[in-house]
């Protein structure tokens, strides 16, 4: 299909509002949006991305990069330290303005300029504004100036606004001014003390940041800390956290805050009290549904939206919903993922093409269900993906648990002279493959992909037997694996 000639000019202008047609409208111009619209326009589409902020999104502004962009300098200082020859050149501790400076880089001075010029690029047009859904296949953008726009699809609507940090209903929380990841990822001055509010991936990546730049900082968490991995990942990060110096409180709740102008005070259920400069909610993300118009087409605002595994909303046969803003799996990449299949989809349907929607097809997000990787940045790292032991037992999968030490391969000890890290396989033993594996240790993120491959390729354990892995790297790991799982 060619690219539609009305998709790239106006159709006409009535009382100050331009009305547009295009073949696909994606609301949202972060990563996800991005490429659910270079699909379809691959495809032969017009498209057309809307976004209120900055072209790039949430990860390329205020999450994944900058949070990297800080945590990168302290992991980079602590392998030096573990290695000696490398550990006597080391004079010094991190050097916070030149990591702040490195990340004002890396999210290129929060300006989108680049990003407008992919966009440009890719044959994608961009309108500037908040835009919220009117009517069946038309969004109304409003832009900074007043003005309007009034957006047709031809075929499809992708919402793709991601979400935002939960503020939980905590008593002076939303009157002490605290900081979300955005604040963080964006701070300026360190400040003398943090309380993290929240054990999660956030909480505990942005408590390893600021606890290497100098700050005071304490881990407040209802429960463990990174529930929902390996209990052993959590356990790891808080002995971690406690030997760089902070603070971490687990099975306590917070019932108020106050600030005052020296800082929060921070009440806890246990009857103490934390005080800090400032303070970080962590605490869980909620959809950015809430103001873009789901009411007029028949979905309900502010809540996360229900789709199929073509990412298409069910009952309809125009709405598409991609990346956070689905609830399936609130990841940078599998956001990707879901759009480069939505953007497949959508040309496809546009065009009367049959959809192979069965599993594993290129057209299913069949890996949201059983298959999603995920790296916490800590120290150290936490690389997990599939099942954890209690959740493959509590599908119903008769496993086999192996767990190994990974400083007992040679690998580790020539990375690092101080290595500890754990491994767990969790093994389908009816059909003989990997169902889940969780690696902490130093720079384990690496391991992840061999793992992810064996379980979406759902290799069998006697074709794993056959790859070798070399030596003397960690990757050992999956011999050990192998060998104690009876091969």
């Amino acid at each position: 299909m060619a690219r539609g000639g009305l998709g790239r000019r106006p159709l006409g202008t009535v009382w100050g509002m331009t009305t547009r047609e295009y073949d696909l409208i994606v609301i949202g111009a972060g990563p996800v949006g991005e490429n659910v619209a270079d699909r379809a326009v691959r495809g032969g589409l017009s498209a057309v991305i809307v976004e209120s902020e900055l072209v790039g999104g949430e990860c390329s502004y205020w999450a994944c990069m900058p949070s990297k962009a800080l945590l990168r300098a302290p992991a980079a200082l602590r392998a030096a330290r573990d290695v000696a020859g490398a550990a006597e050149a080391v004079s010094g501790g991190v050097d916070v303005a030149a990591v702040l400076a490195r990340r004002d880089r890396m999210v290129h001075d929060y300006q989108d300029t680049s990003q407008v010029e992919w966009l440009e690029s890719a044959g994608i047009d961009l309108v500037r504004g908040h835009g919220r859904l009117t009517a069946e296949k038309q969004v109304t953008v409003e832009a900074a100036d007043g003005s309007t726009t009034v957006l047709r699809a031809r075929h499809a609507v992708a919402v793709c606004t991601g979400s935002a940090a939960l503020l939980p209903d905590i008593p002076g929380l939303r009157d002490a001014a605290p900081w979300t990841s955005r604040e963080a990822t964006g701070v300026t001055e360190v400040p003398s003390s943090l309380v993290v509010l929240g054990g999660g991936v956030v909480g505990v990546e942005m408590a390893t940041a600021f606890a290497a730049f100098g700050s005071e900082v304490t881990v407040i968490a209802r429960s463990s800390l990174l529930g929902g991995l390996e209990d052993f990942a959590g356990e790891a990060v808080g002995t971690s956290l406690t030997a760089a110096g902070a603070t971490v409180r687990t099975g306590v709740g917070v019932t108020g805050v106050e600030r005052a102008e020296d800082g929060v005070t921070v009440s806890l259920d246990d009857g103490s009290t934390v005080r800090a400069e400032e303070i970080l909610v962590a605490t869980g993300r909620v959809p950015r549904t809430e103001d873009v118009g789901l009411d007029a087409v028949g979905q309900k605002a502010g809540e996360w939206i229900e789709v199929d595994d073509t990412l298409r909303v069910p009952g309809s046969d125009w709405l598409y919903a991609v990346g956070d803003v689905n609830h399936r799996a609130l990841l940078t990449h599998q956001g990707k993922y879901q759009a480069r299949i939505a953007g497949d989809v959508i040309a496809r349907r546009a065009a009367s093409t049959d959809v192979d929607t069965s599993a594993w097809g290129p057209l299913a997000a069949t890996a949201d269900h059983t298959a999603v990787p995920q790296v916490v940045f800590t120290d150290p790292e936490v690389a997990a993906v599939g099942h954890t032991e209690a959740s493959a037992r509590a599908a119903g999968i008769a496993v086999q648990v192996v767990d190994y030490d990974l400083s007992w391969v040679a690998g580790a000890s020539t990375h690092s002279d101080r290595y500890e890290g754990m491994s767990r396989a969790v093994i389908d033993t009816e059909r003989r493959v990997l169902v889940g594996a969780t690696f902490v240790g130093p720079d384990v993120a690496e391991l992840l992909h061999a793992a992810t491959i064996a379980i979406v390729g759902e290799v069998p354990l006697e074709r794993l037997w056959h790859a070798v892995p070399a030596y003397p790297t960690v990757s050992e790991v999956w011999l050990r694996w192998l060998e104690s799982a009876g091969l």
